[in-house]
């Protein structure tokens, strides 16, 4: 099984099911629709839940919008201050949506 880390503060909306897509870097997105992924805090590598990867698609850093900002729980303006500080000057990322896998 894959692995997948992230930031403590996203464990909440994660298990509540309020995020629904990481934005990664290339070398942070090697998945694919199907994959069962285990999932950590970034901070400690605890283990707090699984994911269902839905699909992967690449996104240009100036075509994010609302609607990846919503899936991200976060305004638009928030996603792409975080986008910024995680991958300063970044131009093309991978939406990785996901599902929380049921029985966790």
């Amino acid at each position: 099984m894959k692995n997948i880390t992230f930031y403590q503060r996203f464990e909440a909306d994660i298990l509540a099911g309020r995020k629904t897509i990481t934005l990664r870097d290339k070398s942070d997105a090697d998945y694919a629709a199907g994959d069962k992924v285990s999932v950590a805090r970034y901070e400690d590598n605890l283990f707090f839940c699984h994911i269902e990867v839905k699909s992967v698609t690449p996104i240009r850093y100036d075509q994010l919008t609302e609607l990846q900002a919503r899936q991200e729980n976060m305004t638009l303006d928030e996603l792409k201050k975080v986008i910024g500080e995680i991958y300063p000057g970044i131009t093309e990322l991978y939406m990785i949506e996901f599902s929380l896998c049921q029985g966790d």
